[in-house]
């Protein structure tokens, strides 16, 4: 089954806002065997929320909208939509009701007289009521097509969608279909490995792959690879995610670290919680974004100790031990300080395992010897410590969030090969 999706808000197209709502819809909607097959953004304005709209419909006759539902002068999703599809707006006494009493109960206080607009429906619609707010979902049928308007608040929107919504479309694609079909997909997370080589490795077994998509991700993390089957019943499909997947990881190898959106300081808070080991971190360039992912995955107190964000050279002296003479002689971006960096953070904590990320980000410091994306990272794991050099090219932001995404990657090597020095990797 094919459909639509128009998002609404001027907002969205200055950037301000991201629109995080097409995404939650076409993931759920693919789920239950609905295809979307175009998004479109528009401002709040309505003539283009009609325009749109219209055009949706004419190519695939079902449409999701979402925003331009609230009380204030800029909302005209409803109006616009409802003149399109010739149901004129009528006020349901009953929900005006509704939305008099929940501002009694739960805001303590008379409904503003701009709401009252909130509670007027298109003749013949169905309303989806919001249990978040005070805007209803509604769906709009008729000779164009259907039409289904949500909320453009996300948790309002996600409540309608996967009440209402999906139902709707898992039995509408099912009438096409005449089978329970869905689009199925997973994620491969890779790091180390850039784009194309990533693209020329599996290029040999893309033509064996024969139920399953391929397409490559990028970002600053790694390369994600994303798998899809397309209309097929569900325990096919995960039959075929599943053999692909098998394919795919045995060709990958360890730059493969995970599946969906699991991210590499899970896999290393895994591997050290497994080994019995614990971790400090001493961060320069990154400024504690190694630490921040670490303690973003839940249950991190279990392996994580602690850090140290030594920016200066002094704090590097001072906080970690690093020795004064050392700075002098290699600079504070080289391999002599990463390794002290490194001891001093498991000296200082106690931790049989540590991290160290010095570097420059830019855009200013870089030196003909040591540029700008210059990065040394260290890696220690009981009595064994590995460093890294990178050359990072991008901005700012770029170099470090890379250079976090390498150091924990490092460390991963590091844990997988306990026999000896882990092979360096071409980076």
């Amino acid at each position: 089954m094919e459909l639509e999706v128009v998002t609404v808000g001027t907002e969205l197209l200055l950037g301000f806002t991201v629109d995080s709502n097409a995404v939650e819809i076409a993931r759920a909607l693919a789920a239950v065997g609905g295809r979307v097959t175009r998004r479109v953004t528009v401002a709040d304005d309505r003539r283009s929320v009609s325009d749109a709209v219209e055009g949706a419909l004419r190519r695939s006759r079902f449409v999701v909208v979402t925003g331009g539902l609230g009380p204030t002068s800029d909302d005209l999703t409803k109006p616009a939509v409802a003149q399109l599809f010739g149901m004129p707006l009528e006020l349901d006494e009953a929900y005006l009701q509704e939305l008099e009493e929940r501002f009694r109960r739960y805001r303590q206080r008379a409904m503003p007289p701009s709401n009252r607009s909130q509670a007027e429906v298109p003749r013949g619609a169905t309303v989806l009521p919001n249990g978040r707010g005070t805007a209803p979902g509604l769906v709009l049928e008729g000779l164009l097509g259907t039409a289904v308007l949500l909320p453009g608040v996300p948790g309002e929107m996600r409540q309608l969608l996967h009440e209402h919504v999906v139902p709707l479309v898992r039995d509408r694609a099912a009438a096409v279909s005449g089978r329970r079909a869905t689009i199925r997909s997973r994620t491969l997370r890779t790091t180390g490995i850039t784009e194309s080589g990533l693209a020329d490795l599996l290029r040999p077994l893309e033509a064996s792959l024969v139920e399953v998509t391929l397409a490559y991700l990028p970002g600053w993390e790694g390369v994600d690879l994303r798998l899809t089957v397309w209309e097929a019943e569900e325990q096919e499909a995960e039959r075929a995610l599943e053999q692909a997947e098998d394919v795919l990881r045995a060709a990958i190898g360890r730059r493969c670290y995970g599946v969906g959106e699991e991210d590499l300081a899970a896999v290393v808070l895994r591997a050290l919680r497994g080994a019995g080991r614990s971790l400090a971190v001493a961060e320069s360039c990154t400024g504690g974004l190694v630490g921040g992912r670490l303690t973003a995955i839940p249950g991190s107190s279990e392996v994580f100790v602690g850090g140290v964000i030594a920016y200066s050279n002094a704090a590097k002296i001072g906080n970690l031990g690093v020795p004064g003479g050392l700075l002098a002689a290699e600079g504070a971006v080289s391999e002599a300080v990463a390794r002290a960096m490194a001891e001093g953070a498991a000296s200082r904590f106690g931790s049989d395992a540590a991290l160290a990320v010095t570097g420059v980000a830019g855009p200013a410091g870089g030196t003909p010897d040591k540029p700008v994306g210059t990065v040394w990272l260290a890696a220690a794991v009981g009595s064994r410590l590995q460093a890294l050099q990178l050359r990072i090219p991008g901005a700012r932001a770029e170099v470090r969030h890379r250079s976090c995404q390498a150091a924990l990657d490092l460390l991963r090597e590091l844990l997988d090969s306990p026999g000896g020095t882990p092979p360096m990797p071409a980076r």
